[in-house]
């Protein structure tokens, strides 16, 4: 689908946003794995939550869609039964994650678990990204894994069970390697310890503290022994990650605000925050609260002036998935804005450094590609043209963006892509956006 997306004279609104992601998927898997049941709010919208759910449901696992009494999420409560005794169901199928890597990892280390063997595999893409970093420590912790080109590739054969504990220093920062690995140790013998080279998301570990593991941090350094966890409801905040595009698009805008309702604020996952007022972004936090280990609160923004910067190193992790987005903010700041470091956005739902390249330049932007990074020239005015989202969620959201902000009509290729993670998107960016044509066609 082809989405027409004109230039808007004024930005104004109040948004809710889909349930986090990150935190969706796993309140999901871990109150599976759980004794009890738990009912879950304002779970993740698009593909993504489908992903889980079907892979949970070829588990065995009862999940259920109920009608909530909280009127501000009546559609998106989900009630799980937990599996007391551990023992999944034996897949009568392949379990298909779609393209959800998030789904893929988690999955993977409850599979590893598992007395039994199983085969979980996903789309085209997420089949041509590499798995090797939860092989390898999944398979030292004592489960079989076979996959395809080189075993380093899904579809993957697990077969778990009988696990031991083991110290493993990651090689690159990762929430999802991480929380694979910290699954599989709540059913290993022994401790497991993982070492960090730098700190990343730590929704995993708040939860299962949460729910009773036997989990300790010091640092880099996350400890977990084999652990039984009590189900936990769970309110799941705002995704701030899908926040990220109405923060830059009202920071570039001259006449914008916007409030953001509800917003996840982990530590871990608020680099995109520290980032954009850096650049000098004028950004409130407001209400702020702690739920299930999980602080959140309401995000206002008012047109800004930016400023270039360089974005590097530890702050790396913590907004990986929000560079595309910020190469556009870096497009309307003074300067030059560098990023480095941020390799692993080419084994994403599309190499995200090429793709963000590809579609800012087709709109006018002065930017270069780098092996880990992009060196971007601020002050662009940008031109609306055809552009692709390379079927990736985030690029389209970002091409999105780009086209109010820019001159004429942006005419967003596969524009579709947003529903892997915010059906909603386009329909909320007409509202905000007042006047502006969002025509499919």
């Amino acid at each position: 689908m082809i989405k027409s997306v004109s230039k808007a004279e004024k930005i104004k609104g109040i948004i809710s946003l889909p349930g986090d992601k990150s935190i969706s998927h796993r309140a999901m898997l871990l109150n599976a794995m759980s004794n009890g049941s738990a009912l879950i709010s304002n779970f993740c919208h698009g593909d993504d939550r489908s992903a889980m759910i079907n892979c949970l449901n070829g588990l065995g696992v009862n999940i259920e869609k109920i009608q909530s009494n909280d009127s501000e999420y009546p559609n998106d409560t989900f009630l799980v039964e937990g599996n007391s005794n551990g023992d999944f169901s034996i897949p009568t199928r392949v379990l298909d994650a779609g393209n959800s890597g998030t789904t893929f990892r988690l999955v993977s280390g409850l599979l590893a678990t598992q007395n039994f063997e199983s085969t979980i595999s996903g789309d085209n893409s997420l089949r041509n990204r590499p798995m090797g970093r939860i092989i390898q420590p999944l398979t030292k912790m004592g489960a079989l894994i076979t996959g395809m080109k080189d075993n380093s590739f899904a579809p993957l054969k697990i077969r778990g069970g009988n696990l031991s504990g083991i110290e493993y220093t990651m090689p690159v920062a990762s929430a999802q390697v991480k929380s694979c690995i910290m699954i599989a140790g709540t059913k290993a013998s022994g401790s497991t310890t993982i070492i960090q080279p730098k700190v990343s998301r730590d929704h995993t570990e708040r939860m299962l503290k949460a729910m009773g593991a036997k989990i300790s941090i010091n640092n880099l350094t996350v400890e977990i022994k084999r652990s039984n966890l009590s189900a936990l409801d769970v309110t799941v905040p705002g995704d701030i990650s899908g926040a990220a595009f109405w923060m830059v698009l009202a920071s570039c805008h001259p006449n914008a605000s916007i409030t953001l309702k509800r917003v996840g604020l982990n530590p871990s996952r608020t680099g995109i925050i520290e980032v954009l007022k850096m650049m000098g972004a004028n950004i409130k936090l407001s209400n702020v609260v702690e739920e299930a280990g999980e602080p959140c609160g309401d995000i206002e923004i008012q047109s800004s002036e930016l400023t270039g910067v360089d974005i590097e190193g530890e702050i790396i992790p913590r907004v990986i998935d929000e560079i595309p987005i910020l190469a556009l903010a870096a497009c309307f700041a003074k300067g030059q804005t560098i990023i480095k470091d941020a390799e692993e956005l080419r084994i994403k739902e599309s190499d995200r450094i090429s793709a963000t390249v590809n579609g800012l330049s087709k709109l006018g932007a002065t930017l270069t590609e780098t092996n880990d990074g992009m060196v971007i020239s601020g002050n662009a005015k940008l031109i609306g043209a055809p552009v692709d989202t390379f079927n990736d969620h985030r690029i389209a959201m970002t091409m999105g963006i780009a086209g109010v902000l820019a001159d004429g009509t942006t005419e967003i290729n596969r524009s579709e892509a947003n529903m892997i993670s915010y059906p909603s998107f386009w329909e909320q960016l007409s509202i905000v956006t007042g006047e502006l044509e969002v025509s499919a066609h």
